[in-house]
């Protein structure tokens, strides 16, 4: 137990009983900070613009630990100051028609000098899967997504 009892009826604190209780807790808290900030990622998605794959409002889990992404996969990544998800369209040397591409209802169709585009080393055109609700690479001016701005890849 943590207490000694000695003569005359005095109890006294074990001192490694302290410890274990201090430094148990804070081992763990350790290793599950390591653990969501190097290995896992866990998120909340706020909008429609992964419905119906990702549903508004559901919770996401993914790795931060990944190499091989490709074409179909789901990323979350860091565009202007935020953390977005969407799906992985075109990867590193893959001929983009954007003109063959649906695109949302209510906002304009971009006009493009060249609908036919190669996306560059190191970098992936991302789309969200409901092409009437999402700001993706569609309607951006740098379209691409370079590969070290991909936070996580979401678990299958």
């Amino acid at each position: 137990g943590n207490k000694i009892l000695y003569g005359g009826g005095k109890c006294v604190t074990n001192k490694i009983g302290k410890v274990r209780t201090l430094v148990i807790p804070a081992v763990l808290t350790f290793f599950t900070f390591i653990v969501f900030k190097f290995i896992c990622f866990v998120g909340y998605i706020p909008t429609s613009s992964m419905e119906p794959t990702l549903k508004t409002g559901s919770y996401i889990i993914g790795t931060r630990v990944f190499d091989d992404l490709q074409k179909g996969d789901i990323v979350v990544f860091k565009k202007d100051g935020l953390l977005l998800v969407k799906r992985i369209y075109g990867c590193p040397g893959d001929v983009i028609d954007r003109s063959g591409l649906k695109y949302m209802n209510h906002s304009p169709i971009p006009i493009f000098e060249e609908p036919l585009i190669t996306v560059p080393e190191d970098q992936y055109f991302l789309l969200g899967d409901n092409s009437d609700d999402s700001w993706d690479s569609r309607y951006w001016d740098k379209p691409f997504i370079r590969s070290e701005d991909i936070v996580a890849k979401l678990l299958k």
